[in-house]
């Protein structure tokens, strides 16, 4: 199949996208990707891009389009809301002239925003092919969740537009069952919306020490209690640094933080404020490094903010952390909770709740390396079951054939 990707982020952002393209390539796919100059998460170009430079680049054996976008900069709300318009605005505007091939199917990545699908509704419908979205955030759900938009009339504007763009997708794919009612309330037809859960690159199948661990920094000795990925509100840092304080008790216990985003200034004002020594921000470091972090851990931790949103959310870390084969504590509720209680690999206490975090992880301190070893392989094999890539990437692919075949219920 000649497969069109409409997402605004792509490698060299850090996005299962970039896995997924290179699994549809592997498997003979001709596969062309329109997004954005990256710019997630520091809010800076990287290296060697502009806003004019490298508008095409070959990856992985596809090709890629890049629109202009403004960068996110240091994460105000203004500024986020810019960055997204003007990768919809360039989308509309030079999608078309870059993307000229002819298609057989447009399939849209959609974390936040939701108005990413847009360049694509266009492209469908000059193309004439079906259009596949998947749905890693719910909206206008996310945006009232992190608090990003209070107004109720902006809301409302939201959920119309949220409403139209699902009408014009012929199938809508979502990472976590919690997704599916209230796609249904927003009107979807049960019919075109597929359960397509979040897998994990095979490098987090056997994490270890790795060729670049000369590189990478010593952790503190002791017992390791590792967060990977995105600082920002969803992750409700403040639950994590309060359960820290709760464990000063124990000074061999580290809670270190592998990743960036637009809250790490404010943690790390909370850090030297509560002078809590033994919280470590490491900040981001590439893909292909996590599994080294991972191997160092003692446990690995997830956590979001409580909210009904979040708790319909299955963060993609949990499939790392499960594939990783370490034992996790969370502070979390709803389907992610489940899975972790479900795959007895480790604690899952409320979201919100730090005294209840740190007992998990004052219990799990205490447990023998054999026992949470025991936990990380029983999370290991429900990800074989429940969350294998070869399992997942067949379902896909035959779901993007009847799409094609025309076997579909669409608008």
């Amino acid at each position: 199949m000649k497969i069109l990707i409409v997402t605004q982020y792509f490698w060299p952002e850090n996005f299962r996208i970039n896995d997924l393209v290179a699994a549809l390539v592997e498997r003979g796919h001709k596969v062309t990707i329109l997004t954005g100059k990256p710019n997630y998460p520091a809010g800076s170009f990287f290296s060697g891009y502009g806003y004019f430079s490298k508008s095409r680049e070959p990856c992985q054996g596809a090709q890629i389009k890049r629109v202009p976008v403004l960068p996110r900069g240091n994460g105000t709300s203004l500024r986020l809301a810019l960055n997204y318009a003007s990768f919809v605005f360039f989308g509309l505007v030079l999608g078309p002239f870059y993307c000229r091939d002819r298609y057989d199917l447009i399939f849209v990545y959609q974390p936040s925003p939701v108005t990413s699908v847009l360049p694509a509704i266009l492209l469908k419908k000059i193309k004439k092919v079906p259009l596949q979205l998947n749905i890693l955030d719910l909206w206008p759900e996310t945006l009232v969740a992190t608090g990003a938009v209070r107004s109720r009339l902006v809301l409302g504007m939201v959920e119309k537009l949220t409403s139209l763009i699902y009408r014009h997708c012929d199938q809508i794919l979502v990472q976590s069952k919690g997704y599916i009612e209230p796609l249904i309330e927003k009107g979807v037809a049960a019919s075109r919306i597929e359960y397509f859960p979040t897998s994990a690159e095979d490098l987090f199948k056997n994490p270890g020490k790795g060729s670049a661990a000369q590189t990478l920094p010593v952790l503190p000795s002791g017992f390791r209690v590792v967060f990977a990925g995105n600082v920002g509100d969803a992750q409700d840092f403040e639950t994590i640094l309060s359960a820290a304080e709760l464990t000063r008790s124990k000074p061999d216990i580290h809670w270190i933080v592998v990743g960036d985003g637009r809250r790490l200034d404010w943690v790390r004002t909370e850090i030297e404020k509560r002078e809590l020594r033994q919280v470590h921000l490491l900040g981001r470091f590439p893909l292909e490094d996590m599994p080294f972090f991972f191997h160092e851990a003692d446990v690995l931790l997830v956590t979001l903010r409580k909210d009904p949103v979040f708790a319909m959310t299955i963060p993609g870390k949990v499939q790392s952390y499960l594939a990783s084969g370490k034992a996790i504590v969370a502070a979390i509720d709803g389907e992610a909770a489940r899975i972790i209680s479900e795959a007895g690999a480790g604690a899952a206490v409320p979201a919100g709740d730090p005294e209840r975090l740190a007992r998990a992880v004052l219990e799990l301190h205490k447990l023998t390396e054999s026992e949470r070893s025991q936990m990380g392989a029983r999370g290991k094999e429900y990800f074989e079951q429940h969350f294998d890539r070869e399992k997942l990437l067949k379902k896909l692919v035959g779901w993007m054939e009847k799409l094609v075949a025309g076997d579909s219920e669409t608008t």
